[in-house]
């Protein structure tokens, strides 16, 4: 039998939960007691419900997974957890994590993982709880964390709990007269299982192997040597028989290989070169966790996540699911292009817009009123699960591929020829530093909630903007009327076009700036992107001061 060690403990400052967990530097999550105490302060904030619960755990991967995985276990079993559910070696995806939440009914789960973030010992470590829904905790529950971090005085924990997270299979524990459980599962197979009920795979199949009326469809999937390998491989390479050489990086990596695991052309520009000189119709690109998704179409075609999200909201009669579920409303984040809402108003269905954050389309599919969300940075997902879902965003690309018999670029130009064109564009200025930021953002608010800005003009290259609307967003959900405020700046104008800036709160060291650049063309849908939105851009950048703010003459990444 083992015993419960109460061990004392100080608080740490800055145990705040961002829009998906907390994430800091490896470093910072190795001092000593910090790991523990905000483990303790997730199982606290349940209160009593913890005890004899059953909970998920697993994460993507990175550098310190193991090791925080083997503090979760010695934890919850002080804490009268009576079961936990781990996929093997640490390894789950964001979106498996949820749906495994869902399907055996635990009272959450904790995922190991900083997304999109870098890994590796000099790199990024995060931590987040999802609840029983298998969504991201909300605001409620992640303000409790925090509040419980501040005040920590102790941790309980069972120090000689030894656990093999290696091998599948039940491990039973004695502790202080109650059987403890952990079950080591793979971590792949729930999550296979759901989505061949969710797509149908026969015809994704006959897509890719071809007919005698259609060469093969060829494929490439790009994991970023992150969580999703192992299902790539299991989904697209055993089920869907493509080819070995049609997934690449597919071993998860403690640090990524070095790499940034975010699927955007910058950090996955190895498979937009892949694709561009290669044989390959479709390309896709995932993160460190599995949630967020990047689809190209031949020659490295891009698809803007606000396309996608719109393409596939027009298209959702080609998956069985829906087909089954029937479609109700569709949601994006605010910064998000308007693109989906055209399609929205066009078959009928409720539309909302969001604060950026997974967490707030969770109470709109619980309450029965959203079936298809999305983020413009690279989140896509359903009613399925309650996270983004790569993965899934793939096949159900394939699935209207399949069933529309068109390419990428003409589903994409066929839809701008019906809907029109939503010009987009995203600038990030990342850890840049945080005092300036913050300055310029307040300086930003007040200029655009002075009287007589509504109705103001703005000349830029050959264009002239008139302000419509400007305030910083603010959100309150249809379902449980809580309210967030201060979601980022919005200029909106006449014609419809949008700027939106933002202080991004996934980073986890110096401050992330996002410009997000939005201008709609019912007409001239075949320009490019970064032609058409310059005028814009240029206003942006000057309205802000934001090479002078942030000392950056050029951001890091454009999307």
């Amino acid at each position: 039998m083992s015993n419960i060690v109460i061990v004392n403990t100080n608080p740490y400052e800055g145990q705040k939960p961002g829009t998906s967990g907390l994430r800091k530097k490896v470093k910072v999550f190795l001092q000593e007691n910090y790991t523990e105490n905000f483990i303790q302060s997730i199982l606290d904030a349940n209160k009593n419900a913890i005890v004899g619960s059953t909970l998920v755990v697993g994460g993507d991967g990175r550098y310190l997974v193991k090791e925080v995985v083997d503090k979760i276990i010695k934890i919850s079993a002080g804490n009268g957890v009576a079961r936990l559910l781990i996929g093997q070696s640490g390894i789950l995806s964001t979106p498996a994590v949820s749906h495994i939440i869902r399907k055996y009914k635990t009272l959450g789960g904790i995922v190991l993982t900083a997304s999109h973030n870098p890994g590796g010992i000099n790199n990024d470590f995060g931590i987040k709880f999802n609840c029983n829904n298998g969504g991201p905790a909300p605001d409620g529950t992640t303000n409790e964390i925090y509040k419980l971090t501040t005040a920590i005085k102790q941790y309980k924990i069972v120090p000689d709990i030894k656990c093999d997270i290696e091998t599948i299979g039940v491990q039973r524990f004695k502790v202080a007269d109650n059987e403890f459980v952990v079950e080591i599962i793979d971590p792949v197979k729930d999550y296979v299982d759901y989505m061949k009920e969710i797509f149908d795979f026969p015809k994704i199949k006959s897509l890719l192997q071809g007919s005698e009326q259609r060469k093969p469809f060829k494929i490439l999937i790009d994991s970023m040597s992150g969580v999703t390998g192992p299902y790539v491989r299991r989904i697209f390479v055993q089920e869907l028989c493509a080819g070995g050489d049609s997934v690449r990086r597919a071993e998860p990596l403690p640090d990524f290989g070095g790499a940034h695991p975010d699927p955007n052309l910058t950090y996955a520009a190895d498979l937009v070169a892949a694709v561009q000189h290669g044989d390959y119709d479709f390309g896709a690109a995932f993160d460190g966790d599995g949630d967020r998704n990047m689809i190209i179409g031949r020659g490295a075609f891009f698809v803007t996540p606000s396309d996608s999200l719109a393409v596939l909201g027009s298209q959702l009669q080609h998956i069985p699911y829906f087909q089954r579920t029937g479609v109700r409303g569709f949601a994006r984040s605010m910064p998000t292009a308007a693109a989906v809402d055209r399609v929205a108003r066009d078959l009928g269905h409720e539309m909302f817009q969001v604060p950026t954050g997974w967490k707030y389309f969770g109470n709109l599919m619980d309450a029965g009123r959203l079936s298809l969300c999305g983020e413009e940075s690279f989140g896509t997902g359903s009613d399925h699960v309650r996270e983004k879902d790569g993965v899934w965003a793939a096949l159900a690309w394939l699935s209207v591929l399949a069933a529309s018999g068109l390419s990428v670029d003409q589903l994409l130009r066929n839809h701008w020829q019906k809907y029109g064109r939503n010009y987009f564009t995203r600038y990030d200025y990342e850890e840049c530093p945080s005092d300036p930021c913050n300055e310029m953002m307040q300086e930003l608010e007040k200029k655009i909630t002075e009287a007589g800005f509504i109705g103001s003009k703005h000349t830029s290259g050959d264009k002239t903007y008139v302000v419509a609307e400007a305030d910083n967003f603010s959100y309150m959900d249809p379902v449980d009327r809580s309210v967030a405020m201060k979601q980022g700046l919005r200029i909106v104008f006449e014609d419809g076009s949008r700027i939106v800036y933002r202080l991004s709160g996934t980073g986890s060291s110096g401050a992330t700036v996002r410009l997000y650049i939005d201008s709609y063309e019912d007409k001239d849908v075949l320009g490019d992107a970064q032609l058409m939105l310059r005028p814009l851009i240029q206003l942006a950048l000057e309205l802000a001061q934001l090479p002078r703010y942030t000392g950056r003459d050029a951001p890091t990444v454009i999307t």
